[in-house]
């Protein structure tokens, strides 16, 4: 078995062994809670330039299953775990995760304490790292890893989000979903409500999306820095009262921007299936799936015509905003799931009562 480090902007080394792909690669380091999902969360673009540190000290035991992932590939840049499980056990799986993570390129650094690398995370906020098959390369990692680009701006979901018009038919209603980077869990709990959908790019102008006489808009999740996304915003903010809008994660993030707020980068994200937020009108307390690194800036958000609808019962950042004149409802978290609970699903339906 190969040795390989994962080395951090502060100095920090990790050793182990290197399963799946070789070579070496760089991203922000991240980290996720989930005991389950592994498949979604490395099949979500919203992972586009990051490396994943999974907290669960187990990863792999049900195999790779081609029907769970989110999208045809991955666009995660590596992958760390205590340990890789040899020999799955599930009736549905198709292959060894080894095999899936050899065949989309993933480095996978496994051996390594990452719940020490979650403590260091939680502590100084999200780093930027290396992750490599070179331990002879720890000098050079060192220096380069101190000037690695910052996520923000590399306008990543316009690099994984899909370039052309495709329909799925249905009954009604007619929705547009814009695809920043959309899960495949979005468009299959909206057709399975009985919705005709057409999933568009996220440089579609509001013109064009009138054109196609939707009832409603669903803003998808994605990669990287909202404010990087400037013309996506501009976009929104020609089609606010226009339609009924759903946000969903990076979806939420540029429904605020679109409506004069401000987005902030968070210290170290949430990312997992146990998140705890909570309705602020009902006190309702839901467990919903998170990923994200951004937030909306609660004081920008005096004079746009938003309420915070849900907030984050962790550390109180909002989770939930909504505009019942314009028919507008947006949540950072998942109602998708995907992996996680499904406790926010009624989302949909509440958005579907708005048309």
């Amino acid at each position: 078995m190969k040795k390989g480090v994962l080395v951090l902007e502060d100095g920090s080394l990790y050793e182990g062994e290197i399963f799946g792909y070789t070579g070496e690669n760089f991203g922000e380091v991240v980290f996720n809670t989930g005991m389950t999902g592994y498949q979604e969360i490395l099949t979500d673009p919203s992972y586009a330039g990051q490396i994943i540190v999974m907290t669960y000290p187990l990863i792999g035991n049900y195999g790779y299953i081609p029907e769970d992932r989110e999208r045809e590939r991955s666009f995660a840049r590596g992958l760390v775990v205590r340990e890789l499980c040899d020999y799955p056990s599930n009736w549905r799986k198709l292959e060894r995760l080894e095999q899936f993570l050899y065949e989309e390129k993933i480095i996978t650094l496994a051996g390594v304490d990452t719940r020490e690398i979650t403590k260091k995370i939680r502590f100084h906020g999200v780093m930027k790292g290396i992750i490599s098959v070179f331990p002879e390369k720890l000098a050079e990692y060192k220096e380069k890893v101190k000037s690695l680009p910052d996520i923000s701006g590399q306008q990543l979901a316009y690099q994984v989000a899909g370039d052309k018009i495709a329909y799925y038919p249905g009954q009604k209603p007619r929705l547009v979903l814009v695809d920043y980077g959309a899960k495949n869990s979005i468009l299959h709990s909206l057709l399975k409500r009985g919705a005709e959908v057409y999933v568009v790019p996220p440089k579609t102008s509001a013109e064009e999306i009138l054109a196609l006489s939707p009832e409603g808009l669903v803003l998808s999740n994605g990669p990287g820095d909202p404010e990087d996304l400037q013309e996506s915003i501009l976009i929104i903010k020609k089609l606010i009262g226009k339609l009924p809008i759903l946000g969903i994660c990076l979806g939420h993030q540029l429904l605020a921007l679109a409506h004069g707020a401000q987005t902030y980068k968070l210290k170290f994200g949430h990312r997992g299936s146990n998140h705890p937020v909570v309705e602020i009108d009902s006190q309702r307390v839901f467990i919903t799936s998170h990923n994200h690194g951004f937030a909306v800036k609660e004081e920008s958000l005096a004079g746009t015509g938003l309420k915070v609808w849900f907030r984050n019962l962790n550390d109180n950042t909002i989770e939930g905003l909504r505009n019942n004149q314009d028919k507008i409802l947006s949540v950072q978290f998942h109602p998708e799931a995907a992996p996680g609970p499904n406790d926010a699903d009624f989302i949909f339906d509440l958005f579907l009562e708005l048309l």
